[in-house]
């Protein structure tokens, strides 16, 4: 699965994070909650780096210990379709923010808009073909058109179209776990699938044209559909739900109730948990056996319906956090930096990923354990934790958001903190 990031502003790295009201200036809430996504987005797209098998509905046999399926299980449920949802719904968030700050300053918003859109698609055709065929950032500068037409949304008809999309999408895949399930079981070719996971492993391992050339294979295979028939509507929906809790003014109130977060939190935790618990037990299990292909289909049906509700949670939780003194003030300082420069932490997980795992570098796809990959992960993102600090200590953008920015307003913006 595949995620993305966004745009930010400066601000002093050690602000304390405490949500702020919409016209407070920067909200650095959203900034840290951007910080917190990188985890979940860099823990899913290492699973892809690492193995060929990722995805493709059989376990990779050289991984195939108990150990090798609870790790596969944990990061599905804790992970998998959550956090692309969390960084969709601060886009259309980020969305309304710019449209307020072009409003302020007299400047036309939409064409500004279109070359953001033209750059993040143009950064996001080179991600895909040099560092990881799972990009997403090709799939929100389209869809960011769609966002920009109906900008003109109200709050509640951009909550019913985004539920609409949502529904529509777990239902369709719902539908078809019910005829699959109503038709002669067809047998899964297990060893095609085989060859074709090894096959691929295989050229990632040996040239960096090799390397290109299977990430075009995959887009062609199955990324296209995966992002049509579930990510892309998925996406689009959180793009405008994250437009409506800016322009009624949703979030900010509610970030700054504790009471009301808890209630999130006991609402929305245990329904999103649940259905993460049926995805996870279906889609990966904690054994060698195999669901029947309806029970698979039915339960990303399930998943669709309820991760929402688990980004939620999540959002509620991180919140409510950041509220509890120093405690979460050292969150925040933590978390913020990264979440303003989460475009480049985004692609620089990508780089790292493709020097460890392709032919760039150390050519280790499907050599490592998954428990490892989880433990590099960790250590890589507190290593972004730490260098974004500093990096946002003394410039006003990320390397990539001030290549961005330029692009957007076509003249160069500062690029150290202070400079005129």
């Amino acid at each position: 699965m595949t995620q993305a990031a966004h745009p930010h502003e400066p601000a002093a790295p050690t602000t304390p994070v405490h949500p702020a009201p919409v016209s407070a200036g920067r909200e650095h809430a959203i900034d840290a909650l951007r910080g917190f996504a990188l985890l979940g987005i860099l823990m899913v797209n290492a699973g892809s780096f690492a193995s060929t098998y990722f995805g493709v509905g059989v376990v990779d046999p050289a991984f195939s210990r108990t150990v090798d399926h609870a790790v596969r299980w944990w990061v599905s449920f804790i992970f998998e379709t959550k956090f692309y949802l969390l960084f969709s719904l601060l886009f259309g968030y980020s969305f309304a923010l710019q449209m307020d700050s072009a409003e302020r300053s007299g400047s036309a918003f939409v064409p500004r808009f279109l070359r953001r859109l033209l750059g993040l698609l143009l950064l996001g055709l080179a991600h895909a073909w040099l560092l990881f065929a799972g990009d997403i950032l090709v799939t929100y500068a389209l869809l960011g058109v769609l966002l920009l037409a109906w900008r003109g949304l109200k709050p509640a008809s951009a909550t019913v179209l985004a539920l609409a999309l949502l529904g529509m999408v777990a239902g369709g895949w719902g539908l078809l776990a019910w005829l699959v399930a109503h038709v002669p079981p067809i047998g899964v070719p297990v060893a095609e699938l085989h060859a074709k996971a090894q096959q691929a492993a295989q050229a990632y391992r040996a040239s960096a044209l090799d390397a290109i050339a299977q990430r075009g294979r995959d887009m062609a295979d199955g990324v296209w559909f995966v992002l049509v028939f579930v990510q892309g509507p998925c996406a689009l929906a959180m793009f405008l739900l994250g437009l409506a809790a800016h322009r009624s003014g949703f979030l900010a109130r509610v970030s700054q109730q504790p009471a009301h977060l808890r209630r999130w939190m006991a609402w929305c935790l245990p329904a999103g948990g649940a259905g993460a618990l049926f995805y996870a037990t279906a889609q990966v299990g904690t054994s060698s056996v195999q669901q029947p292909e309806h029970v698979v289909l039915a339960a990303l049906a399930v998943d669709l319906a309820t991760a929402p509700f688990l980004t939620f949670g999540y959002v509620a939780l991180l919140l409510w956090l950041l509220q509890h003194g120093p405690v979460g003030q050292r969150l925040g300082a933590a978390l913020e930096p990264a979440g303003r420069m989460a475009l480049s932490n985004y692609l620089l997980q990508s780089l790292i990923g493709a020097t460890v795992f392709t032919a760039y570098g150390f050519a280790l796809v499907g050599r490592v354990a998954p428990w490892l990959v989880v433990l590099g992960v960790f250590t890589l993102y507190g290593a972004q934790l730490a260098w974004s600090r500093r990096w946002m200590a003394t410039h006003a953008y990320g390397p990539v958001e001030w290549w961005l920015r330029a692009f957007t307003l076509w003249q160069w913006p500062a690029w150290r903190r202070g400079a005129p």
